[in-house]
């Protein structure tokens, strides 16, 4: 007998009994749809974890502040990228143009800042003020609803511009066309030239340091070079901030920023460095150890619904030898081995396992779209969650089968034949 011959009858017997087909694999259905589901829910989690740090700018990133030069207070310091020690020499504006110029990056900006007053409606607010440069807000993932952000010239010259966030103007200008107009916040007046956009980071429901983020979508923002100049004595920056392209080069990065500042403050060791990407690298590191023990854990679960699938298509294929002992008999008696036999029915045990596997493929994959359209990111169907799905098909295919095809091949062709007299 040919292998195309089997398969063929393997599909009709198989298309003949659909309604018990479809309940044989019910359980086979389901379990490769908990395994791929579960892949893909921890890898889309995984996934949307490191983008949205990669979105806040936390990986692969240096913070570098003025030094105190105190002993044991680093780790309080650390708690604030932006806490300063008034008695420290500060970083200059000077020492940012110098890292952006000679160093490679992806992300950097220097920062300031301060509250100013903010008078509005004969009401004294106290708003935030910030300084800084335009890969902040790219870096932070703060993109624009109106205007535009700082231009070369407006960097260089310390123009008297500002970008203000949604939450201040829902704050102070709701319903109020501002962009364009003036401002006075503190001593100065500033035109608005640029609106931020509600968080777009937070936008699929997870909350992502969402009370920081409100914050930074309340303040307003100046170039550096402006607060450098009437913010600050000397042309000082709070910190400055650097991201790596990625993890190789991070190190290198860290290690030529460090040099370069050494040479322009004549080997003074009056910075330091906030290491957030080593402090990112661990967290990261924490998740997929956490996400690995998941999938360990929700594998064990779903292979429980492989396994009762599989004693469903055992206990189908050993109802059908009895079903099908006259077509055994004919078989046999017109020249059919043992080993066809044998090969017919693990061949049925395995189309069947595989039919539910991609039924179960197939569901799993659009509830997961359906999922990530809902939330508005991206849950990726893993060739890994797929792979194991068919695996454990396969495997419970050829388990199930196993027994009903050793017993179909050994049954003896007259008494099959004579079976049902």
């Amino acid at each position: 007998m040919h292998l195309s011959e089997v398969l063929q009858s393997s599909f009709q017997n198989i298309f003949s009994h659909i309604l018990r087909s479809l309940l044989t694999l019910l359980g086979i259905i389901i379990g490769v749809f908990a395994v791929v589901t579960m892949f893909s829910s921890i890898y889309g989690l995984k996934n949307m974890i490191q983008d949205k740090m990669e979105g806040m700018g936390w990986n692969n990133s240096i913070i570098i502040y003025p030094s105190s030069g105190e002993q044991g207070q680093s780790g309080r310091r650390h708690q604030r990228f932006f806490y300063i020690q008034r008695e420290a020499k500060p970083l200059t504006f000077s020492d940012y143009e110098m890292l952006r110029s000679d160093i490679e990056y992806k992300y950097i900006y220097g920062m300031i800042e301060d509250y100013q007053r903010l008078y509005r409606e004969e009401r004294e607010n106290r708003v935030l003020l910030r300084a800084t440069d335009i890969d902040y807000f790219t870096s932070k993932t703060y993109p624009l609803a109106e205007g535009r952000y700082f231009n070369v010239f407006e960097n260089k010259n310390s123009a008297k511009v500002c970008i203000v966030g949604y939450g201040f103007v829902e704050r102070y200008f709701k319903k109020e066309k501002i962009l364009d107009k003036f401002i006075k916040i503190g001593n100065n007046r500033y035109q608005i030239i640029g609106i931020l956009k509600d968080d777009t980071l937070n936008d699929s429901g997870m909350n992502f340091n969402r009370w920081e983020r409100r914050r930074d979508l309340r303040a307003v923002y100046i170039p550096l070079s402006t607060g450098s100049r009437y913010l600050r004595t000397d042309n000082a920056v709070d910190y400055i901030y650097l991201q790596a392209e990625g993890d190789e080069s991070f190190s290198e990065m860290k290690t030529n920023t460090y040099q370069n500042l050494l040479a322009q403050h004549k080997m003074a060791h009056d910075f330091e460095f906030n290491d957030v990407g080593a402090l990112m690298f661990q967290i990261t590191e924490e998740i997929n150890e956490q996400m690995k023990n998941w999938n360990i854990t929700l594998s064990a679960i779903a292979s429980i619904s492989l396994i009762v699938g599989g004693i469903g298509l055992f206990s189908t294929l050993l109802i059908s030898i009895n079903e099908r002992m006259k077509e055994i008999g004919v078989r046999k008696s017109i020249g059919a081995t043992e080993f066809d036999i044998f090969l017919h029915f693990i061949l049925e045990a395995v189309i069947l396992a595989l039919i539910g596997a991609a039924i179960g493929i197939l569901i799993s994959f659009s509830l997961v779209k359906l999922v990530a359209t809902l939330l508005k990111t991206s849950f990726p169907v893993p060739i890994e969650g797929i792979m194991l799905g068919i695996g454990f098909s396969l495997l419970i295919g050829i388990i199930s089968g196993l027994y009903p095809a050793i017993k179909a091949s050994r049954i003896n062709p007259i008494k099959a034949i004579y079976y049902f007299d």
